[in-house]
Parts: C-alpha cells; structure tokens; sequence
C-alpha cells in the first residue's frame, strides 16, 4: 500500500478525468467532463488556466503542431495554440452527433492517431464505441457494443493495448499492430466491492496504472496481470491517472464528486503521488 498522495490542485470538478503530461508545455491537461471545463496545470509555477467548451468534454490531449485535440460530445475537435494558454480557435475535425451519446476517455497510440471512445448518457449496453481517428479526420470503429469505453494505453513496445470498459469490470489486453487489434484477452478483475475499472495509463516497465470509480483508489497490475501496488486516496470517486512532471515520475489522478451525498472535502481535485514510477513519454496527435 502506498498512500503519499499531496494535493496539486484543490478543486470541484464535477467529473475530473483524463490527465495528460504535455511534454511541451511542461504542463498537466485535464477536463471536468459535466462542467464542460479543459484545465491546464503547471507543477514549476503552479499556474493554472481553465477553459470553458460548448458541450460536454470527454478527453484533453496534446496535438503535434500545438493546441490541442478534444473528444467532445458530438465529435472531435481541434483547439489552435494560442500563447501557450488553453487553446486558441476551435474547429471540428470530425463532426458526427449521436443522440444521448457523448464522448467520454481517448487516448493517442504509438502511430499519433486518436482512439476515441463514447458512451450513451442512460449507460445502456452496448451504446458505446471505441473508434481510431488519424490526423486528417479518417475514421474508423474499433470496437463496437461498448457500454462505458474507458482507460486505454499502449505496452512501452507498442505491441499491447491495454482497454477498460467499465461495467465488466476488467481490464483488457490486446495484440496491435499497424492500427488493428486482436486476441482480446483479461488482463485482470475487479473484484466486488473494491471499485469499477476506470482511466488507466501504462509505466515504462509495462505495469498498467487503474482508477478504481468508488473505490478510492489507482491499482497497479503487472505485465502478468498481478496486483502489486495501491494508492489510497480520501475520495471515493478516482477517474484515471498519468505520469507527468520532470522526468515523468509524478503520478497524477483525477477524481470526481458527481451524485455523491455530502462528498468529502477534496472530491473533485487533482491529486499527485511524487516519484510514483517511470511514465513513458506519450506520442501527441498527429493531427
């Protein structure tokens, strides 16, 4: 057990998810997703900027010519630099709105495309995609008959991807190559009681970093799906995590404070575990 954990930015987002290390930058992303907010965060200054988006925001990341790419809920959309802050002007790259569907986690592979994942509002099986987008807006479904797609990471080999969708409570693992998939296979379960898998990231060692929705935690797996490190936290609601910081070593977590009764305190802030492990450097959208 392994409960260090500071406060990096006290706050009560709605729906904190999704940290991203902009290399960049030299700064943290991450997005309250009900309070339709892009937060940026700098850990050497600890200057903070937020951003309001027109809709529900599901996922943050880096783009290669700067700015940054959006998983929104009707689409995916490019936010241009703008003197380092948020975003300057917006555009769609890939406009398709679906009825009660919204955007929820994405993840950018070893190749720079985009692997975007939906859900539906009402959580109804099997309403939900995991869909690859390139840097043109091409795009095309991964996985279909999702309910909530959530945590994706690629192996430090790139040979892996690693896939939560919430509700079966596991988190899987795949062979890719060349942007296709395979052999779905479980890496591990979450047992009842401890949480629902949720955002993940990968380390340089290949152990795969989980949030536990509801279960106040960020688990460790190995490569050979063993338990063998967990952060506690005084939340209940941990949405995902990634390394960031010099020498990406700091372990950064998002949590949330949506529909609970009297939420603690910190619900909803971002949380820091200093010298957690090794991240790997991330690839930025190629768009």
């Amino acid at each position: 057990m392994r409960t260090p954990y500071e406060v990096a930015v006290r706050a009560e987002a709605e729906l904190g998810e999704g940290p991203a290390w902009d290399a960049a930058a030299g700064r943290l992303l991450w997005i309250d997703i009900l309070g339709c907010r892009v937060h940026t965060y700098d850990p050497a200054t600890g200057r903070r900027t937020t951003r309001r988006t027109e809709q529900h925001v599901g996922a943050v990341r880096p783009r290669a010519g700067g700015g940054l790419v959006l998983n929104l809920r009707d689409g995916v959309g490019l936010l241009d630099p703008e003197d380092g802050d948020a975003g300057g002007g917006f555009r769609w790259l890939r406009h398709e709105p679906v009825p009660g569907r919204r955007a929820n986690d994405a993840a950018v592979a070893p190749d720079g495309s985009l692997w975007a994942g939906t859900m539906r509002y009402d959580e109804a099986p099997g309403g939900g995609t995991l869909s690859r987008l390139t840097g043109d807006g091409s795009a095309e479904t991964v996985l279909d008959d999702v309910t909530v797609s959530n945590g994706t990471g690629w192996s430090p080999d790139g040979r892996l991807m690693y896939y939560v969708d919430t509700p079966t409570r596991r988190v899987d693992v795949f062979d890719h190559a060349d942007g296709r998939v395979s052999g779905r296979r479980t890496l591990a379960v979450i047992e009842e009681g401890a949480g629902l898998p949720d955002g993940l990231t990968v380390d340089a060692d290949g152990c795969v970093w989980v949030a536990l929705w509801q279960g106040s935690a960020v688990r460790r797996y190995t490569p050979d799906g063993r338990l063998d490190w967990v952060v506690a936290l005084p939340v209940p609601l941990v949405t995902a995590c990634a390394f960031g910081g010099a020498g990406l070593s700091d372990l950064y977590v998002t949590t949330a404070r949506t529909g609970l009764t009297g939420p603690p305190a910190l619900a909803g802030s971002l949380f820091v575990v200093p010298g957690a492990g090794r991240g790997l450097p991330q690839p930025v959208f190629a768009g």
